[in-house]
């Protein structure tokens, strides 16, 4: 990366920034970027352009270049083996690096309107976690707090307590994780599977997206999102959740180590949102919600989704 390049990834990921790279990488690929709408501003940008049936996806600095890459390997593979997952375009150089961001190109899934259902999820992940990878593609394990660190010393308006809260919670959270004793097999592992990364189709087939997190390991990281969200923040009622769990053919929450990993969620959706506190008053006053209730773990978990 330059030193222009690394000073201007270094102001943050903004919407405007990504907005910059979006329309960089689509004259480089040969596509125009004018119309272009974005549909997410989180760990990456995500665009949909309007000239063609193409979702561009821009990742925030070349520390994510492994995960881009792996995304489009894992995509090919699942299209490969015929599971319902989003593709890559074929015919473009996968990923660019364009001023210092990993960008790939996705064809666009034309949804229902028709929402996901969590007995869908726990389908899917059944049916994934069943799959045996090909020896040809190796895996990472699940990263279960390898952003953690850059989080905190990226982050920018959040106060300094917080952070020092965060990297002490960080340390105990590790040292949690490393003493857990794991009851099932490694396989692959989507590493982000929540409901929001399924997409239902036009023709009613239920899709899998967002890839940059999957990894081989135990299907137990998994669970944890759908688990946490239900035990601790009521995101699902209990027949949604029952679906799930039907589906799956397994509850976490009667597991041993479940405590452990609703402690790894808890903390991951937090430092998430953290990076885009400066992005509005929602996002910051939803950040000081979930900061201060893991100051507590007895405190009510009153989070917004989101």
């Amino acid at each position: 990366m330059s030193s222009a390049a690394a000073e201007r990834v270094g102001k943050g990921f903004t919407a405007a920034r990504a907005a910059e790279v979006m329309a960089l990488a689509c004259r480089r690929a040969g596509l125009d970027p004018d119309g272009a709408r974005l549909l997410r501003l989180g760990e990456n940008g995500l665009f949909r352009l309007a000239a063609h049936q193409v979702v561009v996806r821009i990742a925030r600095s070349t520390e994510y270049l492994e995960s881009a890459q792996g995304e489009v390997r894992v995509s090919r593979w699942l299209a490969g083996e015929s599971f319902p997952v989003t593709r890559v375009i074929d015919d473009l150089e996968q990923p660019l690096i364009v001023d210092g961001h990993p960008v790939t190109f996705w064809h666009l899934i034309e949804e229902s309107d028709r929402k996901p259902t969590y007995g869908e999820l726990g389908g899917v992940l059944r049916d994934l976690h069943s799959l045996r990878l090909p020896d040809t593609l190796t895996l990472p394990p699940y990263p279960v707090l390898d952003r953690t660190d850059r989080r905190i010393n990226a982050a920018v308006d959040i106060p300094e307590d917080d952070r020092a809260f965060l990297r002490k919670r960080a340390h105990e959270l590790r040292d949690r994780v490393r003493d857990l004793r794991f009851e099932s097999e490694k396989g692959p592992v989507h590493g982000d599977a929540h409901v929001q990364n399924l997409i239902v189709g036009r023709n009613g087939q239920v899709i899998l997206i967002d890839l940059e997190r999957f990894s081989f390991d135990f299907p137990e990281w998994d669970l944890m999102v759908t688990a946490t969200e239900h035990h601790s923040l009521g995101w699902q009622t209990p027949e949604e959740y029952g679906a799930f769990v039907g589906a799956y053919g397994r509850d976490l929450r009667t597991w041993s180590g479940f405590a452990t990993l609703r402690a790894v969620q808890e903390f991951n959706m937090t430092t998430w949102l953290m990076q885009n506190v400066s992005e509005s008053a929602d996002t910051a006053a939803e950040y000081t919600r979930r900061i201060s209730s893991l100051r507590n773990d007895d405190a009510p978990r009153d989070w917004s989704p989101g």
